[in-house]
């Protein structure tokens, strides 16, 4: 393969300064994210007054990690079909619409996971 060279450990680090800045963009230019970010914290909060085992952390920990990865996978989908065709098209709309919706299913997934983690840990203090 032409252009491709052996391992650069400088070019990793590169490579995950890129990443943390489209941590960045994600938190800065996306209101969506910005409300995950709001419930990740007040989930962390409410976690350690209730002082959650290390599975239930590990539970919360994959269920935040997911619903920021399918957020950022959202918007490059999105950024890149306004990219590719800034006018209305049908499938452009369906491609964006099917992101938005698998953002979606996986945030009801991590609330379902939340309320299996936070429920009975809340009704014991009741």
């Amino acid at each position: 393969m032409k252009g491709k060279t052996g391992f650069s450990f400088k070019a990793r680090v590169r490579s995950f300064g890129y990443a943390w800045q489209g941590i960045r963009t994600l938190i800065v230019n996306e209101h969506n994210a910005r409300i995950h970010l709001f419930a990740t914290l007040c989930v962390v909060v409410l976690g350690l007054l209730l002082q959650l085992s290390s599975l239930e952390w590990a539970v919360v920990a994959l269920c935040i990690g997911g619903v920021f990865m399918a957020e950022a996978l959202n918007s490059a989908v999105e950024a890149l079909c306004d990219k590719v065709s800034p006018e209305y098209d049908p499938l452009i709309g369906r491609a964006k619409d099917l992101a938005a919706g698998a953002v979606l299913l996986f945030v009801i997934g991590a609330v379902v996971a939340g309320l299996c983690v936070f429920v009975p840990k809340l009704l014991t203090l009741l």
